[in-house]
């Protein structure tokens, strides 16, 4: 059944224990439809930095990004006669991928819409996953603003990549398989742009420890929600191109995971350009696997807090592994 979302407006201990009891549901309601993905310890980065490090595998999902979890759960929490109306999302990456394989595993028609400038590739990925994709506006907002309206108009649901509880239940699926697969840690890094992940992961491994840390990697090209956070409320803060495309860009006004962000994360770490590619060269080398930026992200976090980390057990998640040619090199 739909929910209205008012129980994130709370702060503090509540907001957590709601957040991590939603994320226990939707680990449930989505298990047949999402993997359960690999915590598979690092022996390279664990001898590198003198800890032990775990890595969960989210590039290993069906769509190559976590971000299948939270569209699957949110379409299962919709209603029956707003299933039968659709969905409409606006992305040209991860987001527009998951709502697409999700929607067309259950029966829903989707709408997605990407901006003009989107990559073939892309496109023909969502579209391949079953999507009817259409192309309209240039910067991703203006797609978004027409998107919603279309939604509106047409009386289908527009499904939000992180603005949204029942979506960051879903996301913090992934803080629910880490805890049962690692009961004891001390630390977990995960990448942040809208801050579904990190507020629903944070959720979960808070409520099972509070004395674990979690520490929100951003790229110093588009460090939003760090600044936000920083500041008190939602800004605006001018990005720059980075290989984290994945977390790039702003965050809506109002936005649920602004207060769940400010009551789980522990500490913000920023990393340039320079130590993202590398950290995503370097994990190539190591595990044989390509990574996309944002993944790439919280593994430079991991570096930058080595200090912070030594002689404990942490976990990064590797959130995604969709990443062009360029990128990868």
């Amino acid at each position: 059944m739909e929910r209205r979302q008012t129980q994130y407006r709370h702060c503090g201990p509540a907001l957590t224990r709601a957040a991590a009891a939603d994320a226990r549901r939707a680990a449930g309601r989505i298990a047949g439809y999402v993997t359960h993905t690999p915590l598979r310890r690092s022996a390279t980065l664990s001898e590198e930095l003198g800890a032990e490090v775990f890595c969960k595998l989210e590039n290993r999902q069906a769509t190559g990004s976590f971000k299948l979890r939270g569209a699957t759960n949110r379409l299962l929490t919709l209603g029956d006669e707003q299933r039968a109306r659709g969905c409409v999302a606006a992305s040209s990456g991860n987001h527009g991928a998951a709502v697409a394989l999700a929607a067309r595993r259950l029966g829903v028609e989707a709408v997605v819409f990407v901006p003009g400038r989107t990559a073939e590739v892309k496109v023909a990925k969502i579209r391949g996953y079953g999507a009817d994709v259409r192309i309209f506006g240039s910067d991703g907002l203006d797609t978004e603003l027409h998107a919603r309206a279309y939604a509106g108009e047409n009386g289908m649901f527009y499904l939000s990549p992180y603005n949204d509880e029942e979506v960051v239940a879903g996301q913090g699926s992934v803080g629910v398989e880490i805890v049962r697969d690692l009961p004891e840690f001390d630390a977990v890094f995960v990448a942040v742009g809208g801050g579904g992940l990190i507020g629903g992961v944070g959720s979960v491994v808070k409520a099972l420890d509070p004395g674990i840390r979690v520490y929100g990697c951003q790229p110093l090209a588009s460090p939003v929600m760090a600044r936000s956070i920083e500041a008190g409320r939602i800004i605006d803060v001018p990005g720059k191109p980075t290989l984290s495309d994945g977390t790039a860009g702003g965050i809506e006004d109002g936005a649920i995971t602004f207060l769940l962000n400010r009551a789980v994360v522990d500490d913000w770490v920023l990393v340039d350009e320079e130590r993202i590619g590398a950290a995503m060269r370097r994990y190539r080398d190591a595990e044989g696997e390509r990574i996309e930026g944002a993944a790439g992200v919280a593994l430079a976090g991991l570096r930058e807090r080595r200090q912070d980390i030594a002689g404990k057990t942490v976990v990064v998640v590797i959130c995604g592994g969709n990443v062009g040619d360029a990128a990868a090199r």
